[in-house]
């Protein structure tokens, strides 16, 4: 049977390292979400906090988006070498 979820139950792969980045930069939640707006990406602070907490599911327009604004690439943010 195929999970849609990680070994240890999140529902994303990227949110730890969407948290890490985040905090590396100093810019709280809510900040990350209004710089994702400006950039044209419609999520909330919430949903920043979901994703990185592993509870919400992460598309692949919203890794773009991340991955554009954090300047790296989809591959860190899934953790592929």
């Amino acid at each position: 049977m195929f999970l849609n979820r990680t070994t240890d139950g999140r529902n994303n792969i990227c949110g730890t390292v969407v948290a890490k980045l985040r905090k590396e930069l100093h810019i709280s939640q809510r900040e990350l979400a209004d710089r994702l707006k400006s950039d044209g990406l419609e999520i909330d602070k919430n949903a920043v906090q979901r994703i990185e907490s592993g509870q919400r599911f992460v598309t692949d327009i919203e890794l773009i988006y991340i991955s554009r604004l954090l300047n790296v690439s989809i591959n860190d943010l899934l953790g592929i070498k």
